[in-house]
Formats: structure tokens, sequence, C-alpha cells
């Protein structure tokens, strides 16, 4: 499983942005995430999904601003980020657990398949 994560960029404080992710391979994992690290501080979990588009979980520092969605058809996930604060700044990664494992986890030692990442930049 590949993954290519897209649609970063520099926004103001208060702007949305949406994020991309698309898996080539041959079974798109069940459960997809999003991570951010900022510079010096480590990988930090944002939000995840199942294959049930319908379970999902956050961060509480992005619960309510975020929203992460999936189309399985074309093996995307996407974050939609809403509200966007300075502190958002950082690169994200999407990546996916085992494709055989449909639990959600937060813990990024737990996810096997990583994208590039994109990077978000916040102004204040």
């Amino acid at each position: 499983v590949q993954l290519q994560a897209s649609g970063g960029g520099l926004v103001q404080a208060g702007d949305s942005l949406r994020l991309s992710c698309a898996g080539t391979g041959r079974t798109f994992p069940n459960v997809m995430g999003w991570f951010r690290q900022a510079p010096g501080k480590a990988r930090e979990f944002v939000a995840a999904i199942n294959y049930d588009p319908s379970n999902t979980r956050y961060a509480d520092s992005v619960k309510g601003r975020f929203t992460i969605s999936r189309h399985n058809a074309n093996n995307t996930v996407y974050l939609q980020m809403n509200s966007l604060k300075p502190e958002d700044t950082a690169v994200y990664y999407c990546a996916g657990r085992g494709t055989a494992v449909t639990v959600i986890t937060t813990s990024p030692r737990q996810y096997i398949y990583w994208g590039q990442g994109t990077q978000v930049t916040v102004s204040s």
C-alpha cells in the first residue's frame, strides 16, 4: 500500500484546508488516520476513520473543527480542517493500519503504512 498526501499550504488563522490521501495497492486499509508533527515535537494523532465512515475518532484539540472522511471506491481519505489556528501548523501525515485490522487506535506505532507528509502552515 502506497499513500500520497496532498492539499497542504499556507493559510491565515480561521481559514480552511482540505487534505487528501490517495492510496494505491491491492487493499486499502480499513483503518486510516491523520497524524501531524510540528518542529521539535513528537508525531501526534489527529483523526482516524474505519471502513465504516461513521466510525471516527478525533484528538480533543481538533474536535468540532476537523472532519475526517473517506471514499472507499476511490481509496481516498480526506481531512477537512476548519477554523485553523496557528497551533495547527505542522507536517500532516496520512497513515493506515494493517489491511486486516478494523480497530481504530491513536498510536502512530500501530500504523504501518505512511504517506510522505504535507505541510500546513497557519499564520496569525
